[in-house]
């Protein structure tokens, strides 16, 4: 298994890629393919205020139900509308196409205490 090195994870697989103050958040591929076939993604309104570490969604998949965390807080920015549509995307795409929302960061220091990659892919067991 392989992640992007542009970004900073969390050990419940969700990954961040910041840009200035604000942050791209999404899963990891290792994340997509444990849950197998999405069918569902939940994700907070544009405005909402977010805690880090702290959960801000949900996903489904016919194996599955898991709740989506960030690291930072902050608010709520864009949220990726063509997964409520679409949310197999994620399968397809987790580091690209199918991130789910952006965030404007109360404290873009949070995002030092988020795993390189290489940590997380040792953590993951990859």
């Amino acid at each position: 298994m392989s992640a992007p090195t542009d970004r900073k994870y969390l050990e419940t697989h969700e990954w961040h890629q910041a840009a200035g103050d604000t942050v791209t958040i999404g899963i990891t591929q290792f994340a997509a393919d444990e849950l197998t076939d999405i069918t569902f993604v939940q994700l907070p309104k544009v405005g909402a205020e977010l805690e880090a570490n702290k959960r801000f969604g949900e996903i489904e998949s016919v194996k599955a139900t898991s709740d989506l965390y960030t690291g930072v807080s902050g608010t709520v920015t864009e949220v990726n509308s063509a997964l409520s549509d679409n949310p197999g995307l994620v399968n397809r795409d987790p580091y690209g196409q199918a991130w789910m929302i952006r965030v404007k960061m109360s404290d873009p220091r949070q995002l030092e205490m988020l795993l390189p990659v290489d940590e997380y892919l040792k953590r993951a067991g990859k």
